[in-house]
């Protein structure tokens, strides 16, 4: 409404300059002579200014002319597209004057408007591999699905535009969720342009949510053969997929092809705690103890985890408490002075009834870094001395609000993990997943809970009440700091 507004305005304004200015000129005194063979003409200035008009239409109209007849003489000589290639050339020179319009909106914003120029544009060239790919970028940019597929689909008509129609459509696909058609449609561009590093990135996505870790390994070899993937990264990641592989085919109970390709991972990247966990396992379920031992030492050399403590467990899974902490000194030694190798020793020596020893290997951990799961042990071991109730739920309590500990974080988007997966399930990052301290102190821990039953064990039964009056000493009570210091000496 206000657009039709203004344009009437601006007629309007336009009708009374143009009379304004006739009117002057008929006003103004003089004019031109013009005398030629014999002839002599006078025009005033308002006959001179639409005689120069009329003179300019008459040079276009004469070049048109002249153009024309150009195209007809060649027409006769036997150039038989001469005519329509004159009439052709107009049509293209305001085709193309339309796209580029078509595109500056497109670029500016104005999806509509450029969808508009873009039809203009198809009706005068008729080449449908360029205007479609704007009418489908503008159909997107409003959300106009149906004309944006439609559009995409053109493009596969023609072998030189296929890979930016499908690679359209499967922008698409993953906008709207639909995941199976998306994979399927990265796999075609894909089999058009192995090379194409977006592409490439999309279908790895794609193909590791879907669980396909075999196709998975062979994209990642194609990164690396065109160069996008650096080869130490390209060996960390594909130790990860064949990580899942393995345990895909440990869940199909192929159990034979799941070891080797479980011990193939760590072979590939010694430091993947889980591929080192699975290996070692697999050396278990082959008979091969020291094979075992090897794998988790060397993984624990690169980080101590408890995951690896878990599968070392396994290597001699009936032995006793205090064989346990004589056989894990092979591993605690190899780095001694790490946290986790100390809260190691001091859960070995407390399930070993070992209480001042497990108090020598937490020193000062519950003071330098007092996490939940240092706590809870500090409050086993007190328990385990004999401490009273009091104390141990001082330690409990602190625990609750204490942060978790390292943890599986991605390191993308900071979502924590109970269990270690190649792709985040927040944010779908591949291989992000890193044992590290989260920034925030709430969320799941995998480590967090063992030994409340040793801590808590059953519930006491409540005591009969006495009969005769209970005499309450006035000592003032403790606070729990006080509580806390008592215990600690």
């Amino acid at each position: 409404m206000l657009w039709s507004l203004a344009k009437a305005l601006i007629f309007f304004a336009v009708v009374a300059a143009l009379t304004w200015g006739a009117a002057l000129l008929s006003e103004t005194e003089g004019g031109i002579r013009i005398a030629m063979l014999g002839y002599e003409v006078t025009l005033g200035p308002l006959q001179a200014a639409i005689a120069a008009v009329a003179l300019v239409v008459a040079v276009w109209v004469l070049m048109r002319l002249v153009g024309l007849l150009l195209a007809v003489v060649a027409f006769l000589t036997g150039d038989e597209t001469a005519i329509s290639r004159y009439f052709d050339r107009n049509r293209e020179r305001r085709g193309y004057a339309a796209l580029s319009e078509a595109m500056m909106a497109l670029a500016s914003g104005e999806a509509r408007v450029a969808m508009a120029r873009a039809a203009k544009a198809e009706k005068l060239l008729g080449k449908p591999e360029i205007t479609s790919l704007v009418t489908a970028e503008a159909a997107t940019a409003i959300g106009d699905k149906a004309r944006a597929e439609a559009a995409w689909k053109v493009l596969l008509a023609d072998p030189r535009s296929r890979f930016v129609g499908i690679r359209g459509l499967m922008k698409l696909k993953l906008a709207e969720g639909d995941t199976e058609t998306a994979l399927k449609l990265a796999e075609k561009a894909f089999a058009l342009k192995p090379k194409h590093t977006d592409t490439q990135d999309v279908l790895l996505k794609l193909q590791a949510g879907a669980h396909d870790w075999r196709g998975a390994r062979l994209t990642l070899g194609a990164k690396l053969k065109a160069g996008a993937l650096p080869r130490d990264v390209w060996k960390r990641r594909d130790a990860v997929l064949a990580l899942q592989e393995a345990a895909v085919l440990l869940d199909d109970t192929s159990s034979l092809e799941a070891r080797e390709a479980a011990i193939a991972a760590n072979k590939a990247s010694p430091d993947l705690i889980p591929a080192a966990a699975m290996a070692a396992r697999s050396y278990i379920a082959q008979g091969n103890p020291k094979a075992a031992a090897k794998v988790l030492r060397k993984a624990w050399e690169a980080q101590p985890h408890p995951d690896l403590a878990a599968a070392f467990a396994e290597i001699a899974a009936g032995e006793t408490p205090a064989d346990r902490v004589r056989r894990f000194r092979t591993l605690t030694d190899i780095n001694p002075a790490h946290e986790e190798t100390r809260l190691l020793m001091a859960e070995l020596h407390i399930a070993a009834e070992d209480f001042p020893a497990a108090r020598r290997d937490m020193g000062d951990l519950v003071t330098t870094h007092p996490t939940a799961r240092a706590l809870t042990i500090m409050a086993a071991i007190e328990r385990g001395t004999g401490a009273d109730d009091a104390v141990v739920r001082g330690w409990l309590a602190r625990a609750l609000t204490a942060p978790r500990g390292p943890q599986w974080v991605c390191e993308a988007c900071n979502a924590i993990h109970a269990h270690w997966e190649p792709v985040c399930g927040n944010c779908g990052g591949f291989d992000t997943l890193a044992w590290k301290e989260p920034p925030e102190s709430t969320g799941p821990s995998a480590t967090q809970t063992e030994m409340l039953p040793l801590i808590v064990g059953r519930p006491a039964e409540p005591e009969p009440e006495p009969e005769d009056p209970v005499v309450i000493d006035e000592a003032p009570l403790e606070t729990p700091d006080q509580t806390l210091r008592k215990a600690g000496s």
